[in-house]
């Protein structure tokens, strides 16, 4: 765990380690919950199909494809929960794949299958 102070900034950075050195991180996705077991009943989207949700989220540079920097301000619950949890997901690509999901950035529709 990390103990933080309200409204702090937090910085954080996920690492890809693979032997295949073309390969570039994204995040798609990051929701935080009170509860680490259930994060869609009362949960808080910072950032959903590479959209950002939350006006205190950052993306950051980095020099490695491999690795994805993020930020946001730490907060509460309404107060009635001391901890906060996240979780994220990363989308993994080929560098330089421009058709693939981390190049496309924010995705506002997903395409249904309308099906027979």
């Amino acid at each position: 765990p990390y103990y933080v102070d309200l409204n702090q900034n937090l910085f954080l950075q996920a690492s890809l380690h693979s032997s295949d050195s073309n390969l570039v991180v994204f995040v798609d996705t990051c929701v935080a919950s009170p509860d680490p077991n259930n994060f869609r009943t009362l949960a808080y989207q910072l950032i959903r199909s590479g959209c950002v949700k939350d006006p205190t989220y950052s993306s950051y540079y980095s020099p490695y494809s491999e690795v994805a920097r993020f930020g946001f301000n730490a907060f509460s619950f309404v107060r009635r929960y001391s901890s906060v949890y996240l979780q994220c997901e990363l989308m993994v690509c080929r560098y330089n794949d421009y058709s693939s999901r981390c190049y496309q950035g924010c995705v506002r529709r997903f395409k249904r299958n309308a099906g027979s």
